[in-house]
Parts: structure tokens; sequence; C-alpha cells
């Protein structure tokens, strides 16, 4: 079974990029190369049950079994020894990695409370963009009585885009919320809202 979102991209997505971008080969449009789910525990008491509780969630909310990130070297002002479990990630490809895209942007974020799109600044120069999310419980598959602890994650979407703005702009046409974007359609509504009281 097909995902929708990869669908959505080889219908609609590729078009729009080689109208806008005007490639000449298929090949050059860029497209998501995979999502890494990050998140480290080591600010806890106790870590080795931060650990688990962080990879159950994790897990949970990807489909996929997370592995296991370690310390590279000791810093005694931490409390870190080398080859220390601080935390886990996931590394979704394929059809996971689409499934996760759509839940993520059209379930997961439309629900943080004050929604206003996400940064455009979180580029970091070679088309991969790094999103914070605060809190598990904006995904659906996450039931709220058995939260144990707030879990926050950081989720890189690395693109096969060469530039920000071919980044930026492949994840706007796969719906990406980015707050320039919520800012310019807000304007739009306010304007036609006058234009409407004037009338």
């Amino acid at each position: 079974m097909a995902v929708e979102l990869y669908q959505y991209y080889k219908d609609k997505v590729i078009p729009a990029m080689r109208e806008k971008h005007g490639y000449k080969n298929v090949n050059q449009i860029p497209k998501v190369e995979k999502v890494v789910v990050n998140s480290c525990v080591n600010a806890n008491n106790d870590v080795k049950q931060a650990l688990e509780d962080v990879k159950a969630e994790l897990a949970l909310i990807t489909g996929q079994k997370p592995s296991e990130t370690r310390s590279k070297k000791s810093i005694a002002n931490f409390k870190l020894r080398q080859h220390q479990a601080i935390g886990a990630k996931v590394t979704l490809r394929g059809p996971r990695m689409y499934e996760f895209l759509e839940r993520l942007i059209k379930t997961a974020l439309p629900r943080i409370r004050d929604f206003r799109g996400v940064s455009t600044r979180a580029f970091d120069g070679n088309g991969n963009y790094t999103l914070g999310v605060q809190d598990q419980s904006i995904f659906p598959e996450v039931e709220l009585d058995k939260i144990k602890r707030n879990i926050g994650f950081d989720v890189t979407i690395v693109t096969t885009a060469t530039t920000n703005a071919e980044a930026k702009s492949l994840l706007s046409e796969l719906g990406m919320p980015f707050s320039d974007k919520a800012r310019l359609a807000q304007q739009k509504a306010e304007q036609e809202k006058a234009a409407q009281a004037k009338a």
C-alpha cells in the first residue's frame, strides 16, 4: 500500500518543483532522504528508567525500535562518562518515513497549543531541517494518562536539496506549516475581512 504523502509527492510535488525551479532532469528534484528522531535523557536523575521510557515512547511514535546513543567522551562537570548511554534515536526511511512525516505535518503539529507555524530559520545550509518537539503528547498514538514523564526530541529531516531555499520549497510543497506561510495566510484573511466590512 502506497503511503498517501509519497503518492502526493509523486503526483503534485514533483511537477510543482519542476515548474518552480526549472529542473531539466527528474533526478535533480530534491526528495526527503531520511528522518532522524533523537532524544537525550542525561539530565534526569534516574537515567536508566528514563532511557527505557524514552525508547518506549519513540517506538510508539515512529513504529520502529530505537537505538541507544552513547557519549563520545567523559565530561566531569556534567557527570558524564565515556560510552555512557545518554539517549535514543530512530532513523526512518522509505514508507515508514513518509507515514511519520504525514502524521507529524497533518496531525501532530496542529495540536500544539497556540501553534503559528514552524521556524524558517532551522535549516543547516545543506538542505536539512531540524525541528524541536517539546512534548510527545501532540502525537495521537500517545495515551495521555500513561505518560510518565515529558519527553522532548528533535526531528531532523534530511533532504537531497543542496540549498536552504530548495529544501524549504520542498517541505512547503509537502505541507510543512512554516510560520511565514501562516503569517501571510493570516494577513490575507484579515485583509479580506476588512474589505468585507467596508463593503
